[in-house]
């Protein structure tokens, strides 16, 4: 069981609208419920089945496509609609704040109740099934956010047989997970869920942030999904330059201009990516940093990060067990930063790199021995010592 609790990125402003959305939510749930004890407790009041989204002839009505979005419940049990509204209630608090902060207050509220629209329209169009509750709009919701936010981590807390938490960037939670997994292929809830409304409303979501941003009706970030469709769609264009030997913007085969359009391109892409690094790292996002570190160097192997955000990369690369590729970050950590503090450390590191897993020992040697004449560490001199050893017998 997955279960996310937490984003890496908090809301500039409070999201006003959004907190109204839950407390208005909320309210009305307790006001849907009356004690019966012929009926054996907590039971509808009969209003509910006037504003809930009916598909039959004569019973559906437009208001019912927003009405139905603030009412939760199950006729089975009030405990069951204690859950229903909880659970869309913790989703739209996880994911609709940030988005309320970017869209702002009136924008917010009419992208939310256009995604109960839309969400209920995909409901009655493959269901004549009664439905009710946020979970169209809050998808609609999730939606946005995966759009707006794709790069953002969020912390998941797992059990299975164990319990722990990891982070997962937001693009794969989302749509691998939340989307994919729940909606389409495991289904969890059965009959009971509205399936449909979900999907619609995640659609919505993703389609009208993208639209939104694409028109410039909303500022790109430079990290949302239309960003990175926008810097993909730049790469496959500048290798297709570079490959066909024709300068993209006259269609004519000169060499010294086709040079000079991939000099633009590239110097582009480097500053794109470094500002994405940077993105990442202040996000907590080592692994992603990480990974843009390797594209930046493939681009162009003479860039020099920020000396504790190579540091950190180079680490995230020796955890990740990338030995190669942490070895050279750590090189090039060495190169540019020789007088770093600890700089034995990296030494010893790089040493250790090149000693077990590369089987590079003259190399080895070479950084073993820098880091034993600096080491002040009792634990960290035996080791250097005791791997200095080893190569030598």
């Amino acid at each position: 069981m997955l279960l996310p609790y937490r984003t890496s990125i908090r809301p500039r402003q409070t999201p006003y609208t959004n907190y109204a959305l839950i407390v208005v939510n909320v309210i009305i749930f307790f006001m849907q419920y009356h004690n019966d004890p012929m009926r054996g407790g907590m039971v509808f009041r009969p209003w509910v089945d006037y504003f809930m989204l009916n598909p039959g002839p004569g019973e559906l009505h437009l208001w019912q496509f927003i009405s139905y979005a603030f009412l939760h419940g199950s006729r089975v049990s009030f405990r069951q609609g204690l859950m229903h509204i909880g659970g869309n209630m913790f989703f739209l608090y996880l994911f609709g704040n940030n988005v309320n902060d970017r869209l702002g207050h009136i924008g917010y509220l009419c992208f939310y109740l256009a995604g109960a629209v839309f969400s209920g329209i995909g409901h009655i169009m493959v269901s004549g099934a009664s439905v009710l509750g946020a979970s169209g709009a809050v998808a609609a919701v999730t939606g946005a956010y995966l759009v707006l936010f794709p790069q953002t981590l969020i912390t998941v807390l797992y059990w299975f047989f164990f319990i722990g938490t990891m982070e997962l960037p937001a693009l794969y939670f989302i749509a691998f997970k939340m989307i994919i997994l729940d909606n389409i292929i495991v289904r969890y809830g059965g009959d009971y869920v509205a399936y449909d409304a979900h999907l619609a409303g995640y659609a919505f979501g993703i389609a009208a942030m993208l639209g939104l941003l694409a028109a410039g009706l909303i500022t790109s970030s430079n990290f949302d999904l239309w960003a990175m469709i926008k810097r993909w769609n730049r790469r496959r264009s500048y290798r297709d330059v570079v490959s066909s030997g024709y300068d993209p913007f006259t269609g004519r085969a000169k060499a010294n201009e086709v040079k000079t359009a991939a000099q633009q391109q590239k110097e582009e892409e480097t500053r794109q990516l470094r500002e994405e690094i940077s993105k990442r790292i202040a996000e907590r996002n080592l692994p992603a940093a990480a990974g843009l570190y390797l594209e930046f160097t493939r681009l162009d192997s003479k860039q020099v990060l920020p000396r504790q955000y190579l540091l950190d990369i180079a680490n995230q690369l020796a955890s990740e067990k990338k030995h190669a590729e942490s070895a050279l970050a750590y090189e090039q950590f060495l190169t540019h930063y020789s007088t770093y503090e600890y700089s034995e450390q990296v030494e010893l590191m790089l040493g250790l790199l090149y000693s077990r897993y590369l089987k590079e020992p003259a190399l080895a040697a070479k950084h073993l021995e820098a880091a034993a004449k600096k080491l002040s560490d009792p634990a960290q001199l035996k080791m250097c010592q005791d791997e200095l050893a080893r190569l030598r017998n």
